[in-house]
């Protein structure tokens, strides 16, 4: 039986390599020190290594043949090593059994084309948070490659060859950098790709064949950019796929068919737009089986949304579709909004329901029972209540009620006279009440 052993120096104080580890050593940690240089072989010889993580410390430069010694290394961490601004060609040279490589976070703006041709196995990639401007061609032809990280960097465009000859890649992360260009065909040598981040970009469109060929992506990630539409061409060999993002965009329209591919679709953001409808012919429920995320557009709520409601009540997979349109059913949620119909059974707006309300015509029968007790009220208050020897009281109420009477009889015959009569006494009313409180 092999015997192992794990050599763990994390956080010691450690300001260069030590000059001895066991043989038998199969990991060592020296992450969070403060090494500074890696010179030639600075491992001696480790037939056991298998794992080497050296994050977190002040490295500036490796020598070529660092890692020279260490034949059955899987895995080499030297992320965050905030000074390593170059790698030289020969860097890895005789790991040819690495699968894991993670330079994550080291102010790298770019590296050597080549640098990775004595690395035949490797698997995964870790090169975010760093300067490159450009997918590194180093990476084509990785034919093992299946998952690369190269978010958080500066790249502004995927070229029609930045991934060629990566056949196995099975995830890619492009997220936050500053891509504004995909050309076409960008994707075309990675068919077996089923995750694709492309959110947090500078993306205003797409070219119609920019996925073309993904048949087996499952997710897709294109929130957080700039895009106004969506096209019918984008997604129509995306048969396997099961999560879209195109949340946090500017959509203000997608055109008919732009989802009918997608018969594996389990979640759908399409949240954080400019959305104000979403017509039946455009997104077909019959073929969608899963969560749909429409918050936060400023939805129309009018007939062209009636079948978004009866699916909301029918399956439940849908909420918090609030309405900004028409007026009386802002601030609402659309699952509130009733929509009536005509006398010919079709749909009728919230706007046409309110423009259509029969209104009341004046009336001229009998006083309502309100205007009655009003009429009632202010008799009562501009009658004598003070003493006979309150004149300016007296005077008061005699120069109200003639006041009254005047009025009355000026609006007698008048259309509308009830209304503009009972507005009237309110307002004799009001003043009555604040006159006889600035005199008492």
């Amino acid at each position: 039986m092999e015997r192992s052993c794990s050599v763990l120096c994390d956080r010691t104080g450690l300001l260069q390599i030590p000059s001895e580890f066991p043989c038998e050593a199969s990991f060592i940690n020296l992450d969070k020190n403060g090494i500074k240089f890696l010179a030639e072989r600075a491992f001696g010889t480790l037939p056991s290594l298998r794992h080497l993580s050296l994050s977190h410390n002040n490295i500036s430069f490796i020598t070529p043949g660092a890692f020279k010694g260490l034949p059955n290394l899987v895995e080499l961490r030297i992320a965050y090593n905030e000074d390593i601004r170059y790698l030289h060609t020969k860097t890895f040279a005789f790991l040819r059994r690495l699968v894991r490589l993670d330079v994550a976070g080291c102010n790298l703006f770019s590296i050597p084309d080549r640098i990775f041709v004595d690395l035949p196995a490797l698997q995964e990639l870790s090169c975010f948070q760093n300067h490159f401007r450009r997918v590194p061609w180093a990476v084509r032809g990785m034919q093992n490659l299946t998952h690369l990280y190269l978010e958080r960097n500066w790249i502004e465009a995927i070229a029609y060859n930045s991934l060629q000859g990566l056949g196995r890649l099975h995830s890619l992360s492009l997220q936050d950098n500053r891509i504004s260009v995909v050309h076409a065909g960008a994707f075309q040598d990675c068919q077996r790709m089923e995750y694709l981040y492309l959110n947090d970009n500078l993306l205003h469109s797409l070219p119609g064949s920019s996925f073309k060929g993904l048949s087996h992506l499952k997710m897709l990630n294109l929130g957080g950019n700039s895009l106004s539409q969506v096209s019918r061409d984008w997604f129509q060999d995306l048969v396997e796929l099961e999560v879209l993002y195109l949340d946090r965009n500017r959509i203000q329209s997608i055109e008919e068919g732009a989802f009918e591919n997608l018969t594996s679709l389990m979640a759908l953001h399409l949240n954080s737009n400019n959305l104000t409808s979403l017509p039946f012919s455009v997104f077909q429920p019959v073929y969608f089986l899963g969560r749909l995320y429409l918050f936060r557009n400023p939805w129309h709520c009018d007939c062209q949304l009636e079948w978004l409601k009866e699916w909301m009540e029918s399956y439940g997979l849908v909420r918090d579709v609030t309405c900004a349109s028409p007026s009386s059913v802002a601030s609402g949620d659309l699952s509130l909004v009733d929509f009536g119909r005509s006398q010919e059974g079709l749909c009728l707006d919230p706007e046409e329901l309110n423009l259509t309300a029969p209104s009341e015509a004046p009336s001229e029968g009998p006083p309502s029972a309100t205007e009655s007790r009003f009429s009632s009220l202010i008799s009562k208050l501009l009658s004598p209540r003070a003493p006979p020897e309150d004149v300016a009281n007296g005077t008061l109420g005699l120069a109200n009620s003639s006041l009254l009477e005047s009025l009355s009889s000026g609006l007698r015959g008048r259309p509308g006279s009830k209304a503009l009569t009972f507005w009237a006494l309110l307002h004799l009313f009001l003043c009555d009440i604040v006159t006889r409180l600035s005199v008492g």
